[in-house]
């Protein structure tokens, strides 16, 4: 007879998960009690998946140590409780027992729950499931007034449950979340499509959007990689038990460079599902290369712990802090660097259009595209701070690196420039790093109306968290 009850484990040891994150939430409201009235607050987190860079905090921050862990899964209703600060590296190796996954996994480990549904996340599921806050159920949020709330979609504070995607924190830190689970084989069968056409590859990805399925075989994974205009690849995953060889790219190999090939017909490869959902983490898609990390004969003698996205943001953090990399660039003659560290998403028909642009403009390859669509929503436009229209398909544009500068241009030229490319091709632009908008333009994208000036004043009426354009705008 099994120990385990009917949420698939031993009753006991729910009940311990639940006290244990009791302990956290209260030791989170100890600390949100000792912080000055006067000073923002902010959370005591080391460690942070944001690309802009914050004025220092000089009041403490909240103790959020004790909501890293998975509460509980239920493997017959397929859904868990989580506390807001858990990685998804540590979500995925709990859920993955069960033969289940996150609707929505972001590529890299580190990411927290949290962090994904307050500033959006993406991956190559996202074509069928959404975005990552699309599968919450519930979710309980530390407000800036202090109180712990409960909000669901269609109960009590369903306002902040709707205005809290993409707030960045200004509203309040999630402390659990009840989220859907989806049953995953234990492999993934790839396709790597190449395409010599941009306005091929956007076609093709709408038909395989709409069908599901490529040349006869179901697609339950989609993304590509743009090298240049007539290099470019989409992938497509398909889930199956069929046993057999797979790969590895968590050393010497590296995902990204097997994408490419030269043959008309698809290259096939094999994946477990774990390695396939942390396919982009170990070179932090292709990032490591601006560390040498790509050449063989560094990579034979680096640490094969310190192949994660993890480590890498740590050297990016000491090149924000010494500006590394420009004074480098100094040495050899050249200006400094303008980062370019984004994510946008324009509508699937204007994905050729905008990769044209960037390409002739923005010198940086290669380029990531994940498409997207919002789940069913009955045709109503429930995210009102990021807000996606239902019913149509998007396609995320990721690229990471940095472009030199032009004496005399002012800062964040590049950026800026893309942030209007991308309004003009009725697109947003995720806020996880730089921006250049103004006050009044920002609103306009990103505060729905009077939405998030209402959810401001009732949930923060003290302004204790900053608010969205300090933050993602103004740094602070």
């Amino acid at each position: 007879m099994s120990l385990l009850g009917k949420a698939g484990r031993a009753p006991a040891a729910q009940e311990s998960g639940f006290a244990a994150h009791q302990a956290g939430v209260d030791r989170l409201l100890a600390s949100y009690r000792a912080i000055p009235r006067d000073a923002n607050v902010r959370l005591a987190k080391k460690t942070s998946n944001l690309f802009r860079a914050r004025a220092k905090n000089p009041a403490p921050g909240l103790d959020v140590s004790g909501l890293t862990q998975v509460i509980k899964v239920d493997p017959g209703a397929r859904t868990a409780d989580v506390a807001g600060m858990t990685t998804y590296e540590d979500l995925v190796a709990t859920t993955l027992r069960y033969g289940l996954a996150p609707l929505v996994v972001p590529q890299l480990k580190t990411i927290t729950l949290g962090g994904a549904v307050t500033g959006l996340g993406i991956e190559s599921t996202s074509f069928r499931n959404g975005l990552p806050h699309e599968s919450v159920l519930e979710i309980d949020v530390l407000t800036g007034a202090g109180e712990i709330i409960t909000a669901t979609r269609d109960g009590a504070h369903s306002d902040l449950f709707r205005g809290f995607p993409n707030s960045y924190g200004t509203l309040g830190y999630s402390t659990r979340l009840k989220i859907e689970l989806e049953t995953v084989q234990p492999y993934v069968a790839l396709r790597h499509i190449r395409f010599h056409d941009l306005r091929e590859l956007e076609a093709t990805m709408a038909r395989i959007i709409a069908d599901r399925s490529y040349a006869g075989e179901q697609v339950d994974y989609l993304d590509g990689v743009v090298f240049t205009a007539d290099e470019c690849y989409l992938t497509v995953g398909r889930q199956t038990d069929e046993p057999g060889p797979v790969s590895d790219y968590t050393d010497k190999n590296i995902f990204y460079r097997s994408i490419q090939h030269d043959s008309e017909e698809p290259k096939r490869d094999r994946l477990t599902i774990a390695d396939y959902l942390w396919r982009w983490d170990t070179d932090w898609f292709w990032c490591s290369r601006a560390f040498g990390a790509q050449n063989p004969s560094i990579r034979r003698f680096w640490p094969k712990q310190y192949l994660r996205s993890s480590f890498y943001w740590k050297l990016i953090a000491l090149d924000h802090k010494y500006h590394i990399g420009d004074k480098l660039e100094a040495r050899k003659g050249n200006p400094p660097q303008e980062r370019v560290v984004q994510d946008i998403e324009v509508p699937i028909e204007r994905t050729a259009d905008f990769l044209e642009w960037f390409l002739r403009e923005i010198p940086i390859e290669p380029i990531w595209l994940c498409p997207l669509r919002l789940r069913d929503t009955g045709g109503e436009r429930p995210w009102p701070l990021y807000p996606l229209e239902p019913d149509r398909t998007y396609v995320n544009v990721g690229f990471w690196s940095a472009v030199p500068t032009v004496p005399g241009q002012g800062e964040g030229v590049a950026n800026r420039a893309i942030e209007l490319q991308v309004s003009k091709l009725d697109g947003h632009k995720s806020l996880y790093s730089d921006a250049y908008y103004g006050k009044d333009e920002f609103a306009d994208l990103y505060y729905g109306g009077d939405t998030y000036a209402e959810l401001k004043q009732h949930y923060d009426p003290d302004s204790r968290l900053l608010d969205l354009y300090s933050k993602a705008v103004q740094r602070k």
